[in-house]
């Protein structure tokens, strides 16, 4: 553990002009706050944040975050609050220290609810203030070198897997390259950690069985640049294991068949020198094809600037050749740190005006539905490599690899992606789902009248196309269950037969602990609330009066009871229009079998010259009836099994089914169902009209 001079005696070396009060007084509160605990290892839980700092210090960053460093644990760990750190140490630094504290008292039911909670604050702090991330980072990288002191096998999976999936991915996106490595080569060890010792095992291996190869094939460029008159700086090392595994992984090779396994870097004075070194590379040894890649004309996202070649060396191997100036080769150690620009973009903004991909991230905060959706989005953003396209005023839009029209359009702009019709590559026509290649002009073609279509996302790659299209998803779902649910609430209020005031609608809101009228109709649409429960909220005491039915039992039926009727006339339900309580009924005598009952609306009912009517009511002893439906479903599995699904969670008996009407894409049946009355149906058909399995399904009364 760092002594509190050499901490300090290390920031003054580069900043002289650092507050060194600030770090002392930071030292001996962290190592106060902390006391007595210990860490996983043993170790006194303050060596974990001195050793933060010093990581920190690695980075060449202000005392502020250095301070922050050594205080990140302690209003997570300790009794200290934020307002004592502030009073303290000042508004900054209590400010960064709060943004790299997890929320650790999250009232959260799962364990991606809680890991999301966490991302989700962590990912706020940092668009504000990058240096939230640069101390995240070096607390992440210490916990990693120390994580084989946890005992649980299962901790320590998920602690990695968390590392592999969002902080390494973030440090390369602030170009720490060194950080990145040395994350994923610490996080594979524990998720992999028999691939992990077979690679390890390899590369010893190889270094027996080649001698110092890299030694040879540095002192062989470094001569061949200087013949050339070119000074440069040549570095080689074998690659980490983690990405050798990687490429073993994609490109389903065994090792011994894996082409470049050494990787070096050549640092010249200036960017004509890279240029001119990479020509007398190519000069001495063939370049692979498609291996090239040129970061100095087109940078990363991240700033990375750089020229990548693959050359078949005369050893008989593989070999990747990085070319980069000293600035260059800086910025890629350093990733953001190297510029004191840090802190805010150029013109004093946030750091989220400074960096794009910020901006996308918090895009996928705000448009994710569900903690599950922000933790996949988040990793997709992380991983996804690059694609460049240009508009056609030239402008260059960095794309995920992959990405078709539909993504590109969402890059330039949300209102572009929503409204996009179609799309022209290098002034061609070509549908929407076609991927784009490096180089591609891209045009977007657009109609106001235009909205997202749920299929969009079957083939965008983009996270800010695929939230847009899940966004526009949910809330047409949400409009047809807000539509679907006043319906039902009115058949729900129409069981009191009287009118109710706005003041008993707002007591029942409030029983129901609901917000509002919206809320309410949604609860009723997804059955989070039953029509009891609602008419009990509204007019309590209500229920009492209503009947209770069960439905679905088995036994024989109740009969039917009609008032109107003189008694022991003898009648029948009208098989053409299927009748249920609920209907204006009319009955109809036929000769030989007593009075035959309608639906008023019958197409089939004689004109009443010919016969006389019977005005008749439903009498209060019903029990159930047989309605006829006629449904059209998908012509593919599982669609009827959905359909008698709804109908059995409905409580409807099925009395009959008949396919009556079918083709190659969908199949008419026609279903004789037993239900209570006709709000009964009318839920039943509302709730079948909201499955994507049926196409449409009417009552059939004649």
């Amino acid at each position: 553990m760092l002594r509190q001079y050499e901490l300090v005696d290390r920031v003054l070396a580069y900043d002289p002009d650092a507050d060194e009060d600030l770090l002392n007084r930071a030292y001996v509160f962290s190592i106060q706050a902390h006391g007595s605990q210990l860490r996983a290892s043993g170790d006194p839980y303050f060596s974990h944040p001195i050793e933060v700092a010093g990581i920190l210090t690695e980075l060449k960053l202000d005392a502020e975050t250095i301070a922050t460093g050594i205080l990140h644990d302690t209003i997570e760990d300790t009794v200290a609050t934020t307002e004592q750190i502030e009073r303290l140490f000042g508004a900054n630094v209590a400010r960064l220290v709060d943004g790299v504290t997890k929320l650790s008292k999250i009232e959260a039911q799962t364990e991606n609810e809680r890991a999301a909670e966490n991302l989700r604050k962590f990912l706020l702090a940092m668009s504000d203030d990058i240096r939230v991330l640069l101390v995240k980072l070096a607390d992440r990288l210490h916990n990693m070198r120390t994580l084989h002191f946890i005992k649980s096998d299962e901790k320590r999976r998920r602690i990695a897997r968390e590392t592999m999936d969002i902080y390494a991915p973030l440090a390369e996106r602030i170009g720490l390259y060194g950080f990145m490595d040395e994350l994923q080569a610490l996080s594979f060890k524990h998720l992999e950690p028999e691939g992990y010792d077979s690679i390890v095992k390899r590369l010893e291996l190889l270094r027996a069985g080649g001698g110092d190869m890299v030694a040879r094939i540095t002192s062989g460029i470094k001569l061949l640049l200087g013949q050339s008159g070119i000074e440069a700086d040549v570095r080689g090392r074998e690659k980490r294991p983690f990405s050798i595994w990687k490429k073993m992984q994609d490109r389903r090779m065994a090792f011994e068949n894996l082409p470049d396994v050494m990787a070096f870097r050549v640092v010249v004075p200036d960017t004509a020198g890279a240029y001119r070194a990479l020509g007398i590379i190519h000069q001495r040894w063939p370049a692979v094809p498609g291996r090239f890649k040129d970061f100095i004309s087109t940078p990363k996202r991240n700033g990375y600037r750089s020229l990548h070649t693959t050359v078949m060396h005369s050893e008989r191997v593989r070999i990747e050749i990085q070319i980069r100036t000293a600035e260059m080769d800086r910025e890629a150690e350093f990733g953001l740190a190297a510029h004191w620009a840090y802190k805010q973009g150029d013109d004093g903004a946030p750091a989220r005006h400074a960096y794009p991909w910020l901006r996308d991230l918090l895009e996928i905060l705000e448009q994710a539905a569900t903690p599950e959706e922000l933790l996949e989005h988040t990793r997709l953003a992380m991983f996804q490599d690059q694609v460049f396209a240009f508009t056609p005023k030239g402008e260059l839009i960095q794309l995920p690899a992959g990405a078709c029209p539909v993504d590109f359009a969402y890059a330039v702009h949300t209102d572009l992606g929503d409204t996009c019709v179609g799309s022209k590559v290098n002034g061609r026509v070509v549908p929407l789902r076609t991927p784009l290649a490096n180089g591609d002009q891209v045009e977007i073609l657009r109609s106001k009248a235009q909205h997202p279509d749920p299929l969009w996302e079957g083939f965008v790659v983009s996270v800010k196309a695929r939230s847009a299209v899940r966004r526009f998803v949910r809330q047409q779902q949400r409009s047809q269950q807000l539509k679907m649910g006043r319906t039902l609430y009115d058949e729900v209020v129409a069981r009191l037969k009287l009118p109710l005031s706005d003041d008993a609608v707002t007591a029942g809101l409030a029983r129901l602990k609901l917000a509002d009228r919206n809320a309410l109709y949604l609860a009723l649409a997804r059955a989070t609330v039953s029509d009891t429960a609602v008419l009990e909220a509204v007019l309590p005491g209500s229920t009492a009066n209503l009947k209770t039915k069960k439905r679905g039992k088995a036994g024989p039926r109740a009969p039917i009871s009609i008032r109107g009727l003189t008694p022991g006339v003898a009648f029948q339900l009208a098989d053409c229009c299927h009748p249920i309580p609920g209907d204006r009924i009319v009955g109809v005598a036929c000769p030989g079998t007593g009075i035959e009952v309608h639906g008023i609306d019958c197409a089939n009912l004689a004109d009443p010259g010919e016969g006389e009517w019977l005005d008749l009511h439903w009498g209060e002893e019903t029990e159930s009836a047989v309605a006829r439906l006629f449904a059209v479903v998908h012509n593919q599995p599982g669609s009827l099994a959905a359909l008698t699904a709804i109908l059995a969670h409905h409580g409807a008996n099925i009395v009959n089914l008949t396919l009556k009407e079918r083709d190659r894409a969908f199949h008419g049946f026609v279903v004789d169902i037993e239900v209570d009355d006709l709000a009964h149906l009318t839920n039943i058909i509302a709730a079948l009209r909201a499955t994507q399995a049926v196409v449409s399904v009417e009552r059939v009364k004649a």
